[in-house]
């Protein structure tokens, strides 16, 4: 029964990431997330009480995978320079969906960041912490250390900007072409 129980659950945070994602937290309703899943409401207020509750379960399901992912590209590429190519083409790999529907932290954080009270606020802003430390250790290994922050948050900040953008004008060449732009930077560095 309790796998069960563990699979409902994460039938919810997975339902309601696709959904937030896609329409946005705020235009998500806990109705949507019932319609979804097909879930009952009270088997859903089981695992969750509020929509915010489930909010923090999917930034946690994201922060697990993102570390998950990290720590693979730490232990399958002994050079820096290759874990930086392929944080930046994780934008590639997800060009679709970012076109039709932007970062989704970024856009996760955008909307989160317009509401004082949202208690998650802080948590989703996690979610770029943890690729901008990530980033800030490679940093490290190829500069000067002492620039390697500064360097983590251009990089973070770009890649952010290309998914802005391709969302925007719906474009995946534009994506492909600043791709192509920042593995020639990391080239130099």
């Amino acid at each position: 029964m309790s796998s069960h129980r563990g699979q409902t659950r994460d039938e919810i945070i997975e339902a309601a990431r696709t959904l937030f994602y896609r329409r946005g937290y705020a235009r998500t309703s806990f109705s949507d997330i019932v319609n979804h899943t097909g879930i009952q409401r009270g088997n859903i207020y089981h695992y969750f009480r509020t929509k915010d509750d489930i909010l923090d379960a999917v930034i946690r399901q994201l922060a697990s995978e993102y570390r998950a992912a990290l720590s693979a590209w730490d232990t399958e590429l002994p050079d820096p320079k290759d874990r930086l190519r392929r944080f930046v083409h994780m934008v590639m790999s997800n060009r679709e969906n970012l076109i039709r529907y932007g970062c989704p932290i970024g856009s996760l954080n955008t909307e989160l960041g317009k509401e004082t009270t949202c208690a998650t606020r802080e948590s989703a802003r996690q979610l770029f912490d943890l690729f901008r430390d990530w980033l800030e250790e490679q940093f490290s290994k190829l500069t000067d250390p002492q620039q390697a922050r500064s360097l983590a948050l251009h990089l973070l900040g770009r890649t952010e900007g290309i998914s802005l953008m391709g969302h925007v004008y719906h474009d995946p060449d534009y994506i492909s072409s600043e791709v192509k732009m920042i593995e020639k930077w990391i080239d130099t560095l």
